[in-house]
């Protein structure tokens, strides 16, 4: 595997494949990699000649109160994973590369950048759009895979993309999950051990949503109101948002409709925590089995 550190070095390597007809696939991560990384990893790999992974953590998406400093960086295992996985170029740039004295471009996504996420963490989605957009045009790929778990992000990147005609494909994938339903994270080291054992409750509340909006439900505040029933099971976890949106533009929908995603933030102490699920409102057919399978359970 190839380590490459310069905007250069990083260019002249992609296009020399692009002349050659090569592939190029882009995981762009800011390490602490886990296997939700691998996932993505795995996903590029298939699909593309080559592959490069990009390890850069963006100070510009991060608040002063929020832990740039303490962000974890354990390059030599992440780099062993990328070896592991068949990685071709691991990007490592540093901040001057990103940003050298005098950069002043800011990319913005106004409407996408603005609600749920983006009022918690006003600049957090203008830092990951510059990076990104930068990012793409040093590496310079064919494709580039994100993982849904950042559902928000993902959503802002395609838009960003199809915006500015940067003609990258852009695919999302599943959520991995641990076997309690825990969305990895690489922010999940910082939970203590009852902070860890209650962080399920986020994915069991948008469950518990799924479960009714398949069950019939398309009353937004009901499913909502579910949700935040699950969340309050425990005290020490405060729900900053449990939304009904549309999966595409992120929007509130007024009624459940053939495709939802519900989206969430918790805080547990000084950890915050984001998850969501995609919905899709079964047929008719498939919407009896589920009415006989609920009955089933309850008689």
């Amino acid at each position: 595997m190839k380590i490459i550190r310069t905007a250069h070095s990083m260019t002249a390597w992609s296009e020399r494949l692009r002349r050659e007809g090569v592939t190029i696939g882009f995981v762009p991560t800011m390490g602490a990699l886990h296997d939700g990384h691998r996932s993505l990893i795995r996903a590029a790999r298939l699909r593309c000649d080559a592959l490069v992974v990009s390890i850069f953590v963006n100070p510009t998406q991060f608040s002063p109160t929020e832990d740039l400093s303490a962000y974890p960086r354990p390059i030599a295992r992440d780099r062993a994973l990328c070896c592991e996985e068949g990685v071709d170029v691991c990007f490592e740039p540093t901040d001057q590369t990103i940003y050298p004295e005098g950069f002043q471009t800011i990319i913005t996504v106004p409407a996408l950048a603005n609600r749920w996420e983006g009022e918690a963490r006003p600049h957090h989605f203008a830092g990951v759009a510059t990076v990104v957009t930068k990012l793409f045009g040093i590496v310079r790929p064919h494709l580039a895979i994100f993982g849904q778990k950042d559902y928000q992000q993902a959503a802002l990147i395609r838009q960003l993309v199809n915006d500015l005609n940067l003609g990258v494909t852009i695919l999302a994938r599943p959520t991995v999950r641990e076997r309690d339903g825990l969305a990895l994270s690489s922010r999940n080291v910082y939970l203590s051990a009852e902070e860890r054992r209650i962080a399920p409750l986020l994915s069991r509340a948008l469950r518990a949503g799924r479960q009714v909006i398949v069950g019939g439900v398309r009353d937004v505040a009901a499913v909502e109101r579910i949700m935040q029933q699950t969340i309050k099971q425990a005290p020490t976890v405060y729900a900053e948002y449990l939304a009904v949106c549309d999966p595409d533009n992120l929007e509130p929908l007024p009624a459940v409709a053939a495709r939802t995603v519900l989206l969430g933030a918790v805080r547990i102490g000084s950890i915050r925590l984001i998850d969501n699920l995609l919905v899709k409102i079964p047929g008719r057919k498939s919407a009896l089995r589920v009415e006989r399978g609920i009955k089933a359970l309850t008689d």
